[in-house]
């Protein structure tokens, strides 16, 4: 005769031949279980048997998904996030008084019968009998467990839920076959720490662990006898008893689970009774999932995260794969976040510009020679109310950013390293007139040409009338000259240019292409601080361009082992000569001693850097770097509407908004912050001669803007060219406005409208 298997219950084989030798009883037993009306199966023997032989081998489960913790470098945790949030832990970190309560409610005769209770189906169809419906059901922790596992493989997928759930005879066959299979190969106690660890506790809260922390704020393992209770109790259904919106209904069915536990003998009749009267005692946590919940305003960092997650094959070949890992969770991240870096950008941030300004900022901190993001930051946090956004206003469009922002004479800089690079030295002089008409034509890729229309010449200026030169690159680069560079890039050509930007990782942040038009010069591309911040560190790292990257480490917990995932690492490539790179440098060092950049050069270490403001004033830079830290801050409207004139930003009034005084000081402090404490470096500097000497006056704001009135999107600067030079530049300046955001801005936030034209 064959042994009963230990804790009561018969074994595998005769289970099975159980089942199939009363295939029609309990096909009929399970229909009035399942579904109102037997006749409507008709389910004979035969083909009860033929669908159990049919069914797999083995029940496919998956690992459970669990939170994932993301940290700063220096492991701080920066948030949680999950699509279950779950924590999986052992047995031996259960309350026994959780395991007793949940088997007495749910399965009271677990330890006694197979993956199947014949006697509690019995039961079950003669209670259902009598109230004419499915008043009880019989289904073992076992076969709940097999239906948790089918849940939590279907995911997020509504039908894939429906089909897990679905009350068919054909659910219940496979409910039975993969509950023995179960029982076989894990055995009782293994089974109830799946099931603890599987089932939905209701308030997002997956897990008996997690459900101890939302109700209770302790560890499962602390949970006493009516806590434990009325975690139990909430499983039939966690919306109707809901302990925190319907306490007097939960502490209904707390009571009747411990009432259970004394009848099993699990407690006494007088702990029973002495727990019912006892409160809830609730002390329950709020969910903390999502890029929200992050600390010291991560919440965008966050988010680039998770976008480097589901977008980097590194981590699963399509987006369907990488989407199930993340989802499944489990992991820790520990980024490239440092935590001294985002507490210094997020204060200067809040000293500078207020979240209810009619204007944001946003600032991104990189190391040069590593591409490490080491601070992201903006003055509206994220989040779903007034004054609050989920764009990153720091990133590329494909990131989770908006459109970008005109940089202005911020992409002054990469003309000069093209031109260096090409043979241009640094002592080039040019007339630089206060105004003059765009040089055509003016060579572009592919040996074509762009051409103005010489029938209405485009014009381009300076700031101010008394700013005329000749002037030498220094000198030009220092006021930010817009004739100097427009006669800079007529000799060199466009394409240098935008060939010199593409090493140095410079793109339009909505990933379009770099138009060829002469205005490239003046900064009339949009493009997003991390770009611009991670261009400047190319100087800073003497030539060499890395990609960013905010990921240092993956690992992820799977049941019971850990392991680490392959991350992404830096990509480090030359984009310019040492030279080149310390020639920019010296003419950018200029810029904060002696030029328009003055208000943002640091007081403790040397520092480099350009402003650039926008046409009309809808947008601020300021970009710079020291040898060990690079970053960019950009001021503006992000929908492009409101021009920075007669403005009040963070508590200060502005007639016109220039790139020293805004995003220069944020910039300088946040700067400050991040370095205090570290060491102190030196740029390697050549020798520039300071050549002709300077006509002009600087009046504090020099440079800081100028430009062309009728080019960039307007007037032939980018649709010359487009054939060939054929028929380059021949529409004529408009008579009229366009609505606002009708190329690059949008209405929610994500970038710019027609654009600015001016340095």
């Amino acid at each position: 005769m064959p042994k009963k298997r230990s804790g009561g219950g018969l074994s595998p084989t005769q289970q099975a031949a159980k089942f199939l030798g009363v295939s029609v009883l309990a096909g009929a037993v399970l229909a009035g279980i399942a579904l109102p009306a037997v006749g409507a199966l008709g389910l004979a023997a035969k083909g009860s048997v033929e669908s159990f032989d049919e069914l797999p081998a083995n029940l496919k489960t998956p690992p459970l998904s669990q939170r994932t913790t993301i940290l700063d470098a220096d492991g701080g945790q920066i948030a949680t996030v999950y699509s279950r949030d779950r924590t999986v832990v052992p047995l031996k970190d259960m309350s026994p008084y959780m395991q007793k309560a949940i088997v007495a409610i749910e399965d009271s005769r677990f330890y006694q019968h197979g993956a199947v209770d014949l006697k509690g189906i019995l039961r079950a169809l003669n209670k259902n009998v009598q109230s004419s419906g499915v008043a009880q059901g019989a289904s073992t922790l076992t076969q709940q467990l097999v239906k948790n596992v089918a849940i939590e493989e279907a995911g997020d997928d509504p039908t894939k839920v429906a089909q897990a759930t679905q009350q068919t005879m054909g659910r219940k066959i496979r409910e039975l076959k993969y509950a023995i299979q179960l029982e076989e190969e894990l055995g009782k106690k293994k089974i109830l720490e799946n099931y603890l660890n599987i089932t939905f506790f209701g308030e997002q809260a997956y897990g008996v662990e997690a459900a101890s922390q939302r109700y209770f704020s302790k560890h499962a393992k602390d949970l006493n006898v009516q806590e434990a209770a009325l975690l139990a109790g909430i499983v039939q259904s966690p919306s109707r008893y809901d302990p925190v919106n319907d306490s007097t209904e939960a502490t209904r069915r707390r009571n009747v689970v411990l009432q259970r536990m004394a009848d099993m003998g699990d407690i006494s009749q007088a702990e029973a009774d002495k727990a019912k009267k006892t409160p809830l005692g609730l002390h329950p946590s709020q969910p903390k999932n999502g890029c929200i919940t992050a600390v010291k305003g991560a919440g965008f960092f966050c988010d680039y995260v998770r976008e480097v997650f589901l977008t980097d094959p590194m981590f699963g070949k399509t987006k369907e794969a990488r989407a199930k890992v993340w989802n499944q969770g489990g992991l820790t991240i520990r980024t490239t976040l440092d935590p001294q870096a985002q507490t210094s950008v997020q204060a200067s941030i809040k000293d500078h510009v207020y979240k209810t300004d009619d204007v944001a900022t946003a600032a991104t901190l990189v190391e040069p020679g590593t591409g490490k993001i080491l601070a992201m930051g903006q003055s509206r946090p994220y989040g779903f109310g007034k004054h609050e956004t989920q764009i990153d206003l720091s990133v590329n469009q494909d990131m989770g950013g908006g459109a970008g922002y005109q940089p202005g004479s911020t992409f002054k800089p990469i003309v000069a390293a093209a031109a260096i690079e090409g043979g241009t030295p640094a002592t080039q002089s040019y007339s630089s007139p206060y105004e003059m008409d765009y040089p055509s034509p003016v060579s572009i890729c592919n040996g074509r040409q762009w051409r103005d229309d010489p029938n209405n010449p485009t014009k381009v200026s300076n700031e101010n009338k008394s700013e005329h030169g000749p002037y030498s690159m220094k000198q030009a680069t220092a006021k930010s000259v817009n004739t100097y560079y427009v006669q800079l890039i007529s000799d060199i050509g466009i394409c240098p240019v935008t060939e010199m930007a593409k090493k140095m990782g410079v793109e339009r942040a909505d990933g379009g292409k770099m138009q060829q038009a002469p205005s490239i010069a003046l900064g009339t591309q949009e493009m997003s601080p991390l770009t611009m911040a991670n261009a400047y560190a190319t100087f800073a790292s003497r030539g060499m361009y890395c990609t960013p990257v905010a990921i240092e480490s993956i690992s992820q917990r799977i049941g019971d082992r850990t392991k680490s995932l392959p991350v992404p690492k830096t990509s480090c490539t030359r984009a310019m000569s040492q030279k080149t790179a310390d020639t920019v440098t010296t003419l950018l060092k200029g810029v904060v001693e002696d030029g328009t950049g003055q208000q943002a050069g640091l007081s403790d270490r040397p520092s480099a850097g350009k402003t650039g403001t926008t046409d009309n004033r809808y947008a601020a830079w300021f970009v710079g770097f020291t040898p060990n830290m690079a970053g960019a801050v950009w001021v503006g409207d992000p929908t492009h509407k409101r021009q920075m004139k007669q403005i009040t930003i963070g508590g200060v009034y502005h007639d016109l908004v220039y790139g020293a005084d805004t995003p220069g000081p944020i910039w300088k402090d946040a700067m400050t912050g991040a370095l205090d404490g570290k060491p102190v470096e030196n740029f390697n500097l050549v020798d520039i001669p300071d050549g002709k000497k300077d006509k002009g006056n600087d009046d504090g704001h020099n440079g800081d803007n100028g430009g062309n009135t009728n080019g960039g999107l307007i007037g032939g600067l980018t649709t010359g060219g487009a054939d060939g030079g054929a028929n380059g530049g021949t529409f004529p300046t408009p008579t009229f406005s366009f609505p606002d955001n009708l190329f690059q801005g949008t209405s929610n936030g994500n970038g710019n409208g027609n654009g600015g034209r001016r340095g």
